[in-house]
């Protein structure tokens, strides 16, 4: 049997996830986590075999987590979960020690075949990602300007781009106001931009945000 902890702050996305996972006979939702530090707090409570692990997760990134959750459990395969389409996150979070990357509006076929494989010692990747992967191991190089930021300056450039005011990402990040503006600071000088106007007219063309 394959013990599934689901990490999604979303109850409907989670009470879909536990639906189809219910359907398979090898497969069980063991626990749930609607934050970071649930997260972990679920994974001492039991162990599971697989993390599946969103993306957007309040507080804290989904990618801050898969970045703890590996230092921590190197061996804990994680599953990510996103709404945003896989060439724009997936080559940093399999950089990051993800497992594998599916998308909340693929088929339901592809999510059951990943935690599949992944649990068997694989990797899951796309026909479209695995191209786009060995493109980005070819040219390294040649990043996108977005690419070159740590994931924290990525989250903070995501939420300025949204149009959330310094304090309100000072608190969503449990940051202060003064050293959110020195993250945004050190964003616009690594992505050669000007403004928070730039910022966001990037993050939209690049489909960075929704």
């Amino acid at each position: 049997m394959i013990d599934v902890l689901i990490a999604d702050d979303h109850a409907l996305i989670r009470e879909g996830l536990k639906k189809i996972l219910k359907s398979e006979a090898d497969m069980a939702v063991v626990n749930e986590a609607t934050n970071a530090q649930q997260v972990f707090e679920r994974i001492r409570e039991k162990e599971p075999d697989i993390v599946l692990l969103d993306i957007s997760m309040p507080g804290t990134s989904g990618l801050e987590v898969l970045e703890e959750l590996k230092r921590a459990y190197p061996r804990l395969p994680v599953l990510i979960l996103s709404m945003h389409p896989e060439d724009r996150f997936a080559v940093r979070a399999f950089k990051m020690g993800a497992s594998g990357y599916v998308t909340k509006g693929g088929a339901v076929e592809d999510l059951v075949n990943a935690i599949r494989k992944i649990v068997g010692g694989g990797k899951y990747v796309s026909p479209t990602l695995a191209e786009k992967l060995a493109g980005e191991l070819e040219l390294d190089h040649a990043k996108l300007p977005h690419e070159v930021l740590s994931n924290r300056e990525f989250e903070v450039m995501r939420l300025i781009a949204a149009g959330k005011k310094v304090s309100a990402i000072a608190g969503a990040l449990s940051l202060s106001p003064s050293t959110v503006n020195t993250y945004r600071a050190r964003i616009l000088e690594k992505m050669k931009m000007q403004s928070n106007a730039e910022l966001t007219r990037y993050a939209i063309e690049n489909r960075l945000i929704e």
